[in-house]
């Protein structure tokens, strides 16, 4: 496993090339994370069992017609989520993530789901398990957040993939909410990377068994190395993406840069998977940017 210091000097080189390719385009920045918020709520509801596609998600957020019966719920929990994925993308840089700021996404994820318990922590007698975890006892949830709040900020030492790894371990641990856990706590990690000046990552949903492994492994002995893989990557995905559209490159898919450099696929697919080329998944697909020189017109 890279260390993940190594892949934290990675993304600071990637986070000063960022900065420097999006002076003066403030309304490409704004597009690309316009058309990335139906892949996040895509992603994150999927991770919850949510029956819907990418494509389905699309369509509700776009409000068009669906071509089956998708149920009340389900719409409510993309439309939500899309609400709560753009409000964080401005709020974040106004206000410090604090208690009173989770409650209130909250209450936007679940309302019209569950207002019965939109905006509240679990209280006495509620509690939920998730697989063989028993989360803390609804007593527990507000002592636990707030520690884990102060143990985020006081750790500023160490890089920004370790401490978003190890709160969102922590809050899913808690699992302060009768419902919304998950989504609200990948919600979690892009208020705070975007706070703290780095661009949203999403996690996806073919990456969801190591994604439950990173649980497990904290459950079992409190180790973080797994989620910290998970973010860096995300984040590493993210910037590579950002990046290809800032500079300016052609955007083709790898199977097309594969055929045009006379290259085997399967080998590029496992250095995208490991962020050691410049690939990124988008829509399911891998991408690359390339220059002029390097592209190929796709017939």
């Amino acid at each position: 496993m890279v260390k993940v210091s190594a892949v934290f000097n990675k993304i600071h080189l990637l986070r000063e090339r960022y900065y420097k390719a999006s002076t003066g385009k403030e309304a490409l920045i704004a597009l690309i994370g316009e058309a990335e918020i139906s892949e996040q709520v895509y992603n994150s509801n999927a991770i919850e069992n949510s029956t819907l596609t990418l494509e389905e998600t699309e369509k509700i957020l776009l409000q068009i017609d669906l071509d089956r019966f998708i149920s009340e719920r389900e719409i409510f929990e993309a439309k939500n989520l899309a609400r709560v994925v753009s409000y964080i993308s401005t709020k974040a840089k106004e206000q410090e993530l604090n208690l009173d700021g989770i409650l209130a996404l909250h209450k936007m994820l679940i309302s019209n789901i569950r207002d019965d318990i939109a905006g509240r922590f679990r209280v006495s007698g509620e509690y939920v398990r998730v697989g063989s975890h028993i989360a803390p006892a609804p007593e527990e949830v507000a002592g636990r957040l707030g520690k884990m709040l102060a143990e985020y900020h006081a750790s500023h030492h160490e890089s920004v993939i370790k401490r978003v790894a190890k709160l969102h371990l922590a809050f899913e641990y808690t699992h302060p909410f009768i419902d919304g856990n998950g989504r609200i706590g990948r919600v979690l990690n892009n208020y705070l990377l975007i706070r703290e000046g780095f661009v949203p990552i999403n996690i996806k949903f073919i990456d969801r068994k190591r994604y439950y492994d990173a649980f497990t492994e904290f459950d079992k002995n409190g180790a973080t190395a797994i989620m910290e893989e998970i973010v860096g990557k995300a984040l590493t995905n993210s910037y590579h993406k950002r990046l290809a559209y800032l500079e300016g490159k052609k955007i083709m898919t790898l199977l097309e840069y594969a055929k045009y450099h006379k290259l085997s696929h399967s080998n590029l697919i496992n250095k995208a998977n490991r962020q050691t080329i410049e690939a990124f998944l988008e829509k399911g697909v891998w991408k690359i940017g390339v220059t002029d020189q390097d592209s190929v017109t796709v017939r």
